[in-house]
Parts: structure tokens; sequence; C-alpha cells
């Protein structure tokens, strides 16, 4: 597999992740809407697996959730949109994120096996204790060549930090702040801007990417000088919802 995550942080420029929920607004939107963001370009593609009981996501993603569910979406589903994404692009990395318990029900190992079949390069799975994979599952992962980025919050110790740092494989998710995601519309605080900073001083070897709440090219361009990107979501999935999603990408890039 190539190293498409890799590749991206190679590049000088600023970087954007877009999250969309696979299976809405339309259970096969995936594939047509990742194929705006890449001609509009977007550098990282993060597809949303719907849950049920979505642990972080604010109200945009959990109704887009509600609504793919209900369309039928399944991760059967899922991979085969992520396959059809891959052969108009052989470049953009696709990342899947959603909460273990859906690896579990569909099996860890098959699961990723999926994910190389499909092109998939890596994981955001957030209740995923960073232990609990370096000792049951980091093998696995090497195994089918999928990486997998831990997420940062405000409370995480520098310490942690670097253990963190350590086994991440992709880029480390720096949370905004502790709100749920989509919480945040109007810029980043002083507060915040503190937080980033500490994180950038920390010099560490993975890349980092800002996300919640991020909903404007100011926002964009603020993350990218204190990370190397930014992650949207629930304002892209706002702007899906009212059919501007070529628009809003326009108005951050």
């Amino acid at each position: 597999m190539e190293k498409r995550i890799d590749h991206v942080f190679e590049q000088k420029e600023s970087r954007i992740n877009i999250f969309i929920t696979a299976g809405y607004p339309q259970i096969n939107s995936l594939p047509d809407i990742a194929k705006e963001l890449i001609n509009q370009g977007v550098n990282i593609i993060e597809i949303g697996m719907p849950s049920s009981d979505p642990l972080a996501e604010g109200e945009a993603i959990q109704k887009a959730s509600a609504i793919a569910l209900s369309n039928g979406i399944t991760m059967d589903l899922i991979f085969n949109q992520a396959a059809e994404i891959r052969k108009f692009s052989s470049s953009i990395p696709l990342i899947i994120m959603g909460y273990f318990n859906q690896l579990l029900q569909f099996g860890v190992a098959p699961f990723l096996q999926q994910c190389a079949k499909a092109g998939v390069d890596g994981l955001i799975i957030p209740d995923l204790p960073m232990e609990v994979y370096q000792q049951k599952y980091r093998r696995l992962f090497a195994q089918y060549q999928v990486k997998i980025s831990f997420l940062i919050t405000p409370q995480t110790s520098e310490q942690r930090i670097k253990l963190l740092d350590i086994a991440c494989t992709s880029f480390l998710y720096i949370v905004s702040d502790n709100s749920l995601t989509g919480a945040n519309a109007s810029g980043f605080s002083a507060v915040q801007i503190k937080y980033f900073k500490r994180i950038q001083k920390m010099k560490l070897s993975s890349p980092t990417m800002i996300g919640f709440g991020i909903s404007s090219k100011k926002m964009v361009e603020e993350a990218n000088k204190y990370s190397n990107g930014a992650i949207i979501g629930s304002a892209f999935i706002k702007a899906v919802e009212k059919n501007e999603e070529v628009r809003f990408i326009d108005k951050i890039i």
C-alpha cells in the first residue's frame, strides 16, 4: 500500500481533512461527495461510520448518523464505496472514523483486512485506548498496513502526549476543546491558542491536525499555523444538508 498519509504531510502547503458520514444524505452519496472534495483540493477524506450511540458527536453528526442508518448503510457498503473512491483517486488518503464496538462487531482482523482491500489508509477510533491497541492490535494494524491516529485533549498530560506520539502511525488529532463536535463557531479562544502553542512547542514526531468546531477559513488558517492541518466535520455536514458543499469548500480553501 502506498504511504498516502505520509505523502500529504511531506507537502509544504496547508492541509484540510473533511469528515463526511457514510450513507448521508443518501445511502450512495459518499463516492460523489468524495469526488467533489478531491476536485476542490481537499487533502484527506475522513469517512464516518454511522453509530447509534456517537459518544463525542454534536447534533449535526448525530442527525447525519441517524439518517445514514435509516438509509440502510452497512460496513460492507462503506468498504465498497471506499473502493469506488479509490478507483478515481489513487492518491487521496482515506481515513475511517468510528468506535471500537463497531470493529469488534465486524471482527478486528476482518475489518482491517477489508480496509486494506478497499484502499483505506487509517483509522480514528476515539474509544480504543492506546494501551489496548499496543498490547492487542498493533501487530494486526501493521500486518494490514492500516495506520492509526490518537486524540489529544486539553486535559492530556505532556507525558501521555509523548506516549501517544510514539504509538501513533498517522497524525495526532488535537481536539480543540472538551465540547462536542461542532460546538464552537466563533473562532478559537486565547485559551485554545495557548493549548495549541503548548503542543506545538513539544516538537512531536507525528504530524498533528486540529479538529472540533472549525467552520471558517480564518479557523482553518489558524489551525494550520499551530499544527499540520485542520479537520472539518459538523460544518461540512451542515453544508451537505443544504446542498452547498462545493460553495462551502470554496469559502474555506
